[in-house]
């Protein structure tokens, strides 16, 4: 006779598993908070655990838990934002002698603390400084209740015009000098750039490499070329004769700050510790190339009104169309009627010039004078066969028998 299970066995055993799903899942907990190591440095969550009146503690997810100082927990005005059981971002300070210590990430509030701030100097961490004023050679940075100073050229990566624009504004800094008994810090947010900026460029590496076709924004214009940022901290430059087919003086001439374009990557290499990405804008793809049109534009021959580009010693570059430069040398206007007039020519005058010769290859032009009579006759000639010779020639003789 088969015996039907009651209730209470039916429950009995659900609980039991259940029992020992959870004694199950206690056991790993339990290993994984034993085998987990916190090291300095670390970033996590953590619940809070207990708050005292000076000292509180929250879970590491090991099996120590960690102190953190209750002014960490303080609002601006100096009253407990939180409570037990609260889940906040922290930082491991110290592991020493079994004890680990954190503070809260971006704690403004948490007074004067040299011990934390050797600590932070220590281990490289950053610290959350606000600027109070501008002093004789850079700022007053406040932090963590403790003054510190910050040169000018350590503020940013490129120069601030406005020093005053600064005053109020809140930064990430590294300490780069610190002297508790003077109480002397020193802070630097050009080194934590400089630190992001080559993490950055690292992983940047990574996914991209030349020929690549990129969507990038124009950041900083200058004589030379145009900076494009690739997103991610991530920059490289344009040269001024990698913008467009048509000569620029600056590249202001071509571009705006915040315009958006499409580069090539043309080369990436690294040179004193620094990544450098040469760019193209022109070898993109989105600005068609003019030099492809010019054989059916500027046929041989043809004569035209151009404007001079720049004078050399050897002679005028003339703009045929935008993005197509010509050579009228020297030699062929030097010794004609108008010389002292093509000698006396500047950037944007007016010039009348025919085209005698185009090397596609090397995408050059050389011009001529309108007026000059050059003899081309030896361009028409038609080579003949030998067959054609002889009978010429053969002909001829007969002539002269006659």
């Amino acid at each position: 006779m088969t015996k039907t299970p009651n209730k209470t066995d039916i429950f009995g055993d659900e609980m039991n598993s259940n029992k020992e799903n959870d004694f199950s899942s206690l056991f790993e907990q339990s290993m994984t908070k034993a085998d987990r190591k916190i090291q300095v440095g670390d970033k996590f969550k953590a619940e809070i655990l207990t708050i005292g009146k000076e000292e509180s503690f929250v879970s590491t997810g090991s099996a120590v838990d960690a102190s953190i100082a209750t002014a960490d927990l303080l609002d601006d005005n100096k009253q407990l934002a939180y409570r037990a059981g609260d889940i906040i971002d922290v930082i491991v300070l110290r592991t020493k002698g079994g004890e680990i210590k954190v503070t809260r990430k971006g704690s403004k509030s948490a007074p004067a603390d040299i011990e934390s701030l050797e600590d932070a100097f220590d281990m490289e961490l950053p610290v959350e400084g606000k600027i109070t004023e501008v002093v004789n050679g850079g700022y007053r940075v406040s932090v963590q209740g403790q003054s510190a100073f910050c040169p000018f050229s350590q503020l940013d990566s490129r120069p601030i015009s406005d020093p005053v624009s600064q005053v109020g504004k809140k930064y990430e800094f590294l300490i780069s000098q610190f002297d508790s008994k003077k109480r002397n810090v020193v802070v630097s947010r050009r080194k934590l750039l400089d630190l992001k900026k080559a993490e950055n460029e690292g992983a940047w590496i990574q996914t991209h490499k030349v020929g690549d076709i990129l969507d990038g924004t124009v950041t900083r214009l200058e004589n030379f070329g145009a900076f494009v940022s690739l997103g991610e901290g991530v920059e490289g430059l344009v040269h001024i004769s990698e913008i467009g087919f048509t000569r620029l003086r600056h590249a202001s001439e071509a571009h705006s700050t915040g315009d958006r374009v499409q580069v090539k990557v043309l080369k990436i290499e690294e040179q004193d510790d620094r990544l450098k990405i040469s760019l193209s804008i022109k070898q993109a793809g989105g600005v068609g190339d003019p030099w492809m049109q010019v054989p059916q534009q500027f046929p041989v021959g043809t004569i035209l009104d151009a404007t001079v580009d720049k004078k050399e010693v050897f002679g005028l570059f003339v703009v045929l169309a935008p993005g197509i430069n010509g050579l009228l040398p020297k030699s062929k206007w030097r010794d004609s009627a108008d010389a002292a007039t093509y000698e006396n020519k500047k950037r944007g005058d007016a010039i009348k010039v025919r085209v005698d010769e185009i090397k596609f290859e090397e995408r050059k032009i050389s011009l001529g004078l309108p007026t000059e009579a050059e003899d081309n006759s030896w361009k028409q000639h038609q080579s003949t066969s030998s067959m054609g010779a002889f009978a010429a020639a053969f002909q001829q003789a007969q002539s002269k028998k006659k």
